[in-house]
């Protein structure tokens, strides 16, 4: 069994609760609207010259070699390494024993059963780490209270993992520097060489741990490539009709693939809902673009109402499942499964072993695959945003001491080693004999494995760049693999990437945009046309904010701090 698996639930589990800030580029933390307040804030993010002398170095790490190395894409993109096979034989990445005799309160989100206190693996854990981490992981779903009331007395333990879509909830931007402490003097530049693991993790990610030109968030499953989806299709079945994927090189292609698969009559249909994603092919932004110099947001972006003609006219086509366009989007990998919609939009989660596994209980022969990027003209180069480069901080408590910020740190370079190493299989699977048996294709949980380390804890406070693991499925790590090595080639750094920004409250409506959000999808699923969208758009500008709310993004951010691109 592969513990990606249970990060991947925990993931879609994480994404259901959060919603799609979760995936988000930009993490804003809204704070209160009173002027004075702004002030003290200073607007939450980093200038240039600040964030580059708060970064830790980067330096990758070579004690486990992967079987298919990361792949360089365009605008510094790396794709993450993926694994056929745990590697058989672990290696160390940690040279002593990080701590020294320290004892430290933790809490982070669990989406499950939650283990008991002090059970064995907690034990060995804190043998190996020389310290007393006392964890106590907290319900997920409630997770926001839990914060909210902890900060509010001022109690928050001494390691404590803040997810990043809560932001705005936990209003971290006005906790760093108060509850939160301050990690740059001791992980700027070269400092973060006395922690190998932590340096070996993207800089993009510890960009979007900092506020205020400043370090504070230890990044928790962070990657060199991150998209929030991409188009997939049942490649088994366009197989066996005879279809080549790599035809459709336009959007007139896409839209094409809905006559030719689509029979209702057979319960058949092309397509499932694809909106969330349509940004890759008519290359809209995420939120902003720049255009001379001015802020242009996305409701206003020529590309947007293209997408959203394409997509009004599919929601008339007959091409889409009409589950789909009712909005059912929870049956969505059912009908997937069942062959029932062929094409659909996913996170890049979707990809994997699970995901094998469940589709061939339903159909023999399942296969999952996805579209080469292209773009709606099928003329220009596609291009694809990144997402942020990590979702997930833990923060230290402002009252420890230095030794003790230094010790926790210790403690987080042992926790943040890379996939197959010797802590990581202790991190990640426990103890050998107790957790878990090692099988031709790695570790396979025991009963007490499955209560008390796959209910993920530790990695929640630090964890090594992600990797591509599907052992009883090698094949969906090959061709998940090769199609990131290929996209990352449009990857692109949206306008204030991986910037955490705080939004005054009273901007925050015309930020969410849910007014116009709701036309959009009313627009895409038929049930409106696109000129409802226009006015939604208007009515925005207007009464609703938006343009005052650009104009605040304009002066507060672009213009002080840059695109952070």
């Amino acid at each position: 069994m592969s513990i990606e698996l249970n990060r991947r639930s925990f993931v879609n589990g994480a994404v259901a609760v959060a919603g799609s800030a979760a995936l988000s580029p930009l993490l804003a933390a809204c704070g209160g609207g009173g002027k004075n307040s702004e002030t003290k804030r200073k607007g939450g993010t980093n200038t240039k010259k600040g964030a580059a002398a708060a970064l830790p170095s980067y330096v990758p790490n070579n004690a486990v070699q992967a079987d298919i190395p990361s792949a360089a894409g365009a605008a510094g993109a790396m794709t993450d390494p993926g694994f056929l096979k745990y590697p058989a034989s672990p290696a160390k990445s940690v040279a002593a024993v990080p701590g020294a005799g320290g004892s430290y309160t933790t809490l982070t989100p669990l989406w499950g059963t939650i283990p008991s206190a002090n059970n064995s693996f907690y034990q060995a854990m804190n043998k190996a780490l020389g310290a007393t981490l006392t964890m106590k992981p907290a319900n997920g779903v409630t997770y926001d209270t839990t914060i909210t009331t902890l900060t509010a007395a001022g109690k928050l333990p001494d390691w404590v993992q803040l997810p990043g879509w809560w932001n705005a909830n936990f209003k971290v931007g006005e906790l760093c520097g108060t509850q939160l402490a301050d990690l740059t003097p001791y992980l700027a530049g070269d400092k973060v060489k006395k922690y190998p693991n932590l340096a070996a993790l993207p800089t993009g990610a510890w960009t979007a741990g900092m506020w205020q030109d400043k370090l504070y968030g230890i990044p928790s499953f962070s990657t060199g490539f991150g998209l929030p989806g991409q188009f997939f299709y049942r490649a088994d079945v366009f197989e066996a009709k005879g279809i080549n994927p790599d035809d459709v090189r336009s959007a007139d292609d896409f839209m094409n693939l809905g006559k030719e698969l689509t029979n209702a009559k057979g319960n058949v249909w092309a397509f499932d809902d694809v909106w969330q994603y349509m940004f890759q092919i008519f290359d809209f932004s995420w939120k902003f673009a720049v255009t001379d110099g001015k802020l242009v947001h996305k409701y206003e972006q020529p590309e947007l109402l293209e997408a959203l003609n394409w997509c009004y006219k599919l929601a008339k086509s007959g091409y889409m499942h009409p589950d789909a366009l009712a909005g059912n989007n929870n049956d969505a990998k059912t009908r997937f499964y069942a062959g029932k919609a062929l094409i659909n939009g996913d996170g890049t989660g979707a990809w994997n072993e699970a995901d094998a596994q469940a589709g061939i209980a339903a159909t023999k022969g399942y296969r999952r695959g996805s579209f080469k990027p292209f773009s709606a003209d099928g003329t220009k180069a596609p291009r694809l945003f990144l997402s942020s480069s990590a979702g997930e901080f833990s923060y230290l408590n402002s009252k420890l001491k230095p030794e003790q910020i230094e010790e926790c740190l210790r403690i987080a370079d042992y926790l943040a080693a890379p996939y197959g190493s010797l802590e990581y299989q202790l991190v990640n699977f426990g103890v050998e004999g107790t957790d878990f048996t090692m099988g031709a294709n790695g570790p396979t949980p025991t009963k007490s494995g499955l209560a008390n380390v796959q209910a993920q804890t530790y990695p929640f406070l630090a964890t090594g760049v992600n990797v591509i693991n599907n052992p009883d499925f090698p094949q969906v790590t090959k061709d998940r693999c090769a199609w990131n090595a290929e996209a990352a080639k449009y990857a692109y750094k949206p306008v204030f990437w991986n910037m955490n920004i705080t939004v005054p409250q009273r901007y925050a409506t015309a930020d969410a945009g849910q007014a116009v959000e709701d036309t959009i999808k009313d627009v895409y699923h038929g049930i409106k046309p696109v000129s409802a969208f226009q006015d939604a758009v208007s009515t925005w500008k207007g009464s609703g904010g938006g343009d005052a709310m650009v104009a605040w993004y304009q002066s507060n951010v672009l213009d002080k701090l840059g695109t952070g691109q």
